[in-house]
């Protein structure tokens, strides 16, 4: 029987996962959580071996909750389930120890098969995902210059930027023009969309 840990803050998504994996013989649901803070205590309580997990959810993200799933209970092997089929966040959860990547918009059969081949020791990967990640290559961006598009990505002045991260404003304006030439944007509001679309912040 493969237990199943599912983190999903939608709560309609989420039962319609749990019923559509209930019908699988060997399939148990063990677990259902809204939240990322609250995958690890579940995970420890029911002892799942898969944690399907949703990248966006309140309280953390999927990634952040593969990551401390896999230092808790390293026997359970995460899977993202995500609607952002964006290659940064293939990159990062891979990264995070996570074993599959999955968009929501599969076909429902290929979850069940998927969780299987996961608990076989393989990983599950959406493959028009992983070209996209194979030819857009690594993240170009450094964790401060990651901070500081965030920050515009609300159109966070320079001062405010500064202010909030604790920098001066000449190292904010340096960090965001390297940035934007790293993405070839024209001003670092550009830079902040592209890089957030590609998933990489």
């Amino acid at each position: 029987m493969i237990r199943v840990l599912l983190a999903e803050d939608q709560a309609m998504v989420r039962g319609a996962l749990s019923a559509l994996l209930s019908r699988e013989p060997d399939i148990e649901v063990v677990a259902e959580v809204a939240r990322g803070d609250e995958v690890v205590e579940a995970a420890l309580a029911t002892q799942p071996d898969v944690a399907l997990l949703d990248i966006e959810m309140p309280g953390g993200s999927g990634i952040e909750a593969a990551q401390a799933l896999h230092q808790a209970l390293p026997t359970c092997r995460s899977v993202i389930l995500t609607t952002f089929g964006r290659s940064g966040y293939l990159r990062r959860a891979m990264e995070s120890g996570a074993v599959g990547f999955l968009l929501k918009d599969a076909p429902a059969s290929e979850l069940a098969i998927a969780l299987r081949r996961v608990m076989a020791g393989g990983r599950v990967v959406d493959p028009e995902l992983a070209l996209a990640a194979l030819s857009e290559g690594s993240n170009p961006l450094t964790p401060r210059e990651r901070d500081v598009l965030s920050a515009s990505l609300f159109g966070a002045s320079l001062t405010e930027i500064a202010a909030h991260l604790v920098l001066s404003e000449g190292t904010v304006r340096n960090h965001l023009s390297t940035a934007m030439q790293k993405l070839g944007a024209h001003n670092r509001m550009e830079a902040a969309r592209l890089a957030e679309q590609k998933g990489w912040l």
